[in-house]
């Protein structure tokens, strides 16, 4: 009797280690806030790519920057330390040269435009920009559009810019943007900001309002300021060591459990936008709502400068061409 019961202990080790070995773990980590669209979308991800590979992929997630700020997430999952991140297409940029093409301002005509190219050819061909930096991408998360929040003055028009340190990731598009604008571009880690916004480092930055919101950066900047001057989604990348390691339907598993995640993320996000806006209001912050165009004459030198260079001038006459 005895050694029956142990060989069935045996064989459910056996059973339950064999089917561990088959179950391919994604490890998974952002600087997002759990209550982000963007994380509860991730959420959902894991579990239908669960359910779509009968247990036999799983992704692990690593929220809020358990493991670093989304620079130092790009160089875990370069080094293959870690498997997939989001970042801002902004902080993309210094990895996938020419998607900096999205922090160009008021490049899109509107949300649909946006959409039609981040989910189009054009999108697609940048997401497979990295891949050289052992990083590929695999879908974009909308992250609506950037705006202004300032702590001690409100900015109704460029010239209230002027003198006033705002913060920016670590962009270069992003700093010529708001040097264009008149404000004096300050990066700083978006971790870092909400002290840098108390103790003064900086006046003001720009950000989505669902970002303004949950980074409770509203209980310091009391003017928000929607001239949403670019349009910077967020991007779901993957290393190269992991995805050239999947076989063909392993990749697909993963991938239409990303697309699914994208729906229902857009989706979220809406939500988010309003209920943000809301809330801060509430709070009371006061929202401005400018003559956008006096901001995009602003930065026509930015477009001038982008002449220089042809691949990417091509690249926003492909954007702005299509219909």
């Amino acid at each position: 009797m005895r050694n029956l019961i142990v060989l069935i202990i045996t064989i459910c080790l056996f059973t339950s280690c064999n089917q561990l070995s088959e179950t391919r773990i994604i490890k998974l980590a952002h600087g997002l806030d759990v209550n982000h669209s963007v994380h509860k979308a991730m959420v959902k991800m894991g579990e239908d790519l669960a359910e779509i590979s009968g247990g036999k992929m799983q992704i692990e997630i690593y929220p809020s920057q358990q493991l670093g700020t989304e620079r130092e997430c790009i160089e875990l999952l370069q080094i293959g330390s870690l498997d997939m991140t989001k970042v801002s297409v902004g902080v993309m940029e210094n990895f996938a040269p020419r998607m900096k093409v999205f922090g160009l301002p008021f490049l899109f005509r509107d949300k649909a435009h946006s959409f039609q190219i981040l989910d189009g050819s054009i999108g697609q061909e940048l997401l497979d920009e990295g891949t050289k930096y052992w990083i590929k991408g695999l879908a974009y998360y909308d992250a609506g559009s950037r705006s202004f929040y300032t702590k001690d003055k409100p900015v109704k028009a460029p010239s209230d810019l002027k003198g006033l340190k705002i913060r920016v990731m670590e962009s270069v598009t992003a700093m010529n943007m708001v040097n264009s604008l008149g404000g004096s571009a300050t990066p700083i880690s978006w971790g870092e900001l909400y002290t840098s916004l108390q103790q003064g480092v900086v006046d003001g930055a720009e950000n989505n309002p669902p970002s303004f919101y949950l980074s409770r950066h509203y209980e310091v900047c009391k003017y928000y300021t929607l001239d949403e001057h670019t349009v910077l989604p967020d991007v779901l990348i993957i290393g190269t060591h992991i995805w050239n390691d999947l076989n063909d339907q392993e990749k697909k598993w993963l991938q239409a459990a990303v697309d699914k995640s994208v729906v229902y993320q857009r989706k979220l996000w809406d939500e988010a936008e309003q209920e943000a806006l809301t809330e801060v209001q509430k709070a009371g912050v006061e929202i401005i709502r400018p003559d956008k165009t006096s901001f995009a004459d602003k930065v026509e030198d930015v477009y001038t400068a982008v002449k220089e260079d042809k691949d990417m001038y091509d690249l926003v006459q492909r954007i702005q061409n299509t219909k």
